[in-house]
């Protein structure tokens, strides 16, 4: 009995829900919205294109559940940085995660950053306000290190750092040099130093 077999209908349902929302993450931002089929998600996804609608019955619906899979991966991240004692060494942990992806915005930019302009031009607009949502919790969690630190302005420390990000993996991506996000990198790296 293979362990699939062994786990059942449910566990396998949701594991294939779970690699249908990781490609749909991975491929809505290498690829964009529109140039992205629901047949392209079910191939990066290994799950034959007829169980997409079973779990994802629009493409909107695919779109939110990647939302969910960046939000959760900032989760993650902002977990591991909270394990660290000193605020300035979490938020320098970020701009470092930040710059071991340069390569990856170099060639597609910011994952949230991009869907956020793709889902900005659309005309029902109904997306637009839950990637939001994921950069306002970049936002806050930025911020609350900044409080930490006891620096004045933190939200607006928050949104200088998180601007700067989005900024130099913009032009990363429109140059398609990841270098440029390891200058900007290293100047915000030496900028949280300074404060």
């Amino acid at each position: 009995m293979t362990d699939s077999e062994k786990r059942g209908p449910r566990a396998r349902g949701s594991e294939k829900r779970r690699r249908l929302t990781a490609a749909a993450a991975r491929v809505l931002h290498e690829r964009g919205i529109e140039r992205t089929t629901l047949g392209d998600i079910a191939r990066a996804a290994d799950v034959p294109v007829g169980n997409v609608y079973y779990y994802f019955k629009t493409k909107d619906e695919l779109v939110q559940a990647a939302l969910s899979e960046h939000s959760a991966h900032l989760d993650i991240l902002t977990g591991r940085l909270d394990e660290l004692a000193d605020p300035r060494e979490r938020l320098k942990g970020l701009v470092e995660a930040w710059l071991e992806q340069r390569d990856v915005a170099a060639r597609h930019g910011c994952p949230t950053g991009t869907l956020a302009v793709e889902l900005d031009k659309r005309a029902d607009g109904t997306l637009d306000a839950e990637v939001g949502a994921v950069l306002r919790q970049l936002l806050d969690w930025a911020g609350h290190q900044f409080r930490a630190l006891g620096l004045p302005d933190p939200d607006d420390l928050a949104v200088t750092l998180v601007s700067a990000y989005q900024g130099m993996s913009l032009l990363a991506n429109a140059l398609r040099d990841p270098d440029i996000m390891t200058r900007e990198g290293n100047r915000l790296l030496r900028w949280l130093d300074a404060l």
